[in-house]
């Protein structure tokens, strides 16, 4: 009995060592925005947009090590397109051919701490549909043939990439501190108005561990931004207006270009 109670004493003297023991906090990452509003004008050029974002609870070794990788993204609105195809017929090029494209990205913006090869594995970037290739182009009419669609959706993707629409920033994420990081996206001259959506992914050793996001709004301003929302509210207005411009724009080139 004297024994028995012994041991019970001596496991009841290291139960509050081991209840102090609590288990590591999951790892996560934040990111956040200067502004969530980006006003752009006529003269818009393109720009630079600097996402900063944080790790939260990282592993001290890890870090160390360097072993953290960090994918930012910034996606645009989900938008219908049509892609066409012309061939020459009779000496003239003519729409022969065309696919629509539902709920397409009007941009994609990627920005990567490390060459995206050396971050995760192909399957893992298709798996969470991250990066360029990886965009999913849903087909309005799936009876399409495969080889049709994947022709188009190839087009699709390189008309987007040389409009700069689709675009990534390797070596575009940097660590200023374990924690602490910068990400760099380039919005494009022509990047489209809408609530863009900014995300960003984490990866350990090559694993995805977690991933947040936040909005972003792009707008017109000034004269272009009253244009906009003419011409979006009052369409038909706005089309009888452009009609009337163009058909005094048109006389009154008559009457100055005269000749008499």
């Amino acid at each position: 009995m004297l024994r028995a109670a012994m041991v019970a004493l001596a496991l009841a003297a290291t139960l509050p060592a081991h209840a102090q023991e609590a288990p590591p906090l999951p790892e996560g990452i934040q990111i956040g925005l200067s502004t969530d509003r980006v006003a752009i004008t006529a003269n818009f050029s393109g720009a630079d947009l600097t996402i900063f974002g944080a790790l939260e609870n990282p592993d001290p070794l890890v870090s160390r090590q360097g072993r953290y990788d960090v994918i930012v993204v910034l996606e645009g609105p989900a938008r219908p397109v049509v892609v066409r195809r012309k061939d020459r017929i009779l000496g003239m090029w003519i729409n022969t051919r065309s696919e629509t494209f539902v709920n397409v990205p009007v941009s994609y913006s990627m920005a990567t701490t490390r060459p995206p090869q050396d971050v995760t594995t192909p399957n893992s970037y298709k798996q969470l549909s991250l990066g360029i290739p990886n965009i999913y182009l849903e087909p309005e009419d799936k009876r399409d043939s495969p080889i049709t669609i994947q022709e188009f959706t190839d087009a699709l993707r390189e008309r987007k990439e040389g409009l700069g629409l689709f675009s990534d920033n390797v070596g575009g994420v940097q660590f200023l501190s374990q924690n602490l990081f910068r990400a760099t996206l380039r919005l494009a001259p022509n990047v489209p108005v809408g609530t863009h959506k900014a995300r960003a992914f984490l990866f350990r050793n090559g694993q995805f561990i977690k991933e947040t996001s936040t909005q972003l709004a792009i707008v017109k301003s000034g004269f272009e931004q009253t244009i906009y929302r003419f011409a979006t509210d009052h369409g038909f207005g706005y089309g009888l207006f452009s009609i009337g411009l163009a058909m005094l724009t048109g006389w009154l080139g008559r009457i100055i270009f005269r000749k008499d």
